[in-house]
């Protein structure tokens, strides 16, 4: 079995087939998992009632060598957080996700409020291209958010979400260029392996991801962002807001640093949309 298998899946897969002795092992993880990755094999067995040989013969049934390999397994799941284990206390249904996003981005106007936008901007504006990355869900997104948002302020703005265009693109800047690469957590590792190529030759980076991240450190101006997430793992990322609220004030700062330009173009691209879509004035521009 991998080591990326999640051992718990594995357990509820198996638990149809297995002897009732060896079922009797896999409730007592069910009950109290922290027992039985501290426990002794006779602790175990005791435990759940049953010899010590079916606590084995459990351990080999889900995939693993022996008990040890399922006492590591186990403590990995624990590892990865209890709230992915045990359920969380109800929340307030639909509710919960203004409560929460009106959190995220209080905090994070605070953060916001401290952070050099006024050298990301410059870096951003001064650049002879802007280059966006982003991997996973919401950063892959957010990544075509902004270059929808700079493209109809005229800046030359591409986006770059899978795996290794980010490397590649890289690769190929000059000092002229700037990129900006966006994480919630700073640990991906293509973008911290593509902010740092970027800057080997010589292109500026701005990043927006968490203070203190290896993301962070490869940067030249750093826009933090604090992720809010609860124990309810039912919610959806929370720091999607965050990010987006980043993203909306460069683009505003960039619209503002150049009024009659931004101005034009937004009224050329409004004028375009209008003819294709019709409406009232007040549509939103290409939303």
């Amino acid at each position: 079995m991998s080591q990326n298998t999640d051992i718990l899946s594995q357990i509820t897969a198996h638990f149809g087939s297995l002897r009732e002795a060896e079922k009797k092992v896999a409730e007592l993880i069910h009950d109290d998992i922290d027992f039985v990755t501290e426990a002794s094999i006779g602790g175990i067995a005791a435990r759940a009632g049953v010899s010590e040989a079916s606590v084995t013969r459990f351990a080999r049934a889900v995939g693993c060598h022996n008990v040890r390999d399922l006492k590591a397994r186990l403590n990995r799941a624990l590892a990865a957080g209890r709230r992915f284990i045990q359920d969380a206390s109800e929340e307030d249904g639909f509710s919960a996700v203004y409560e929460i996003a009106t959190q995220t981005l209080a905090l994070n106007r605070d953060l916001m409020a401290q952070a050099d936008i006024a050298g990301a901007v410059e870096r951003i504006d001064q650049g002879r291209q802007v280059l966006v990355f982003g991997a996973g869900g919401g950063s892959s997104m957010l990544a075509e958010e902004m270059q929808f948002r700079l493209v109809r302020l005229g800046y030359a703005v591409s986006a770059y979400t899978q795996s290794l265009m980010p490397r590649m693109a890289a690769s190929t800047l000059d000092p002229e260029d700037v990129v900006v690469v966006l994480s919630v957590s700073g640990f991906t590792p293509e973008m911290v392996e593509a902010a740092r190529i970027a800057r080997q030759y010589g292109a500026q980076v701005v990043a927006i991801t968490a203070s203190g991240s290896p993301l962070a450190e490869a940067a030249d101006v750093v826009l933090p962002i604090a992720s809010r997430e609860t124990d309810f793992i039912y919610h959806p990322s929370a720091s999607r807001y965050a990010m987006l609220a980043a993203i909306d004030v460069l683009a505003l700062e960039l619209a503002m640093r150049h009024r009659e330009r931004a101005r034009t173009k937004l009224r050329r691209l409004k004028i375009t949309l209008d003819a294709h879509r019709g409406g009232h004035d007040r549509q939103p521009l290409g939303d």
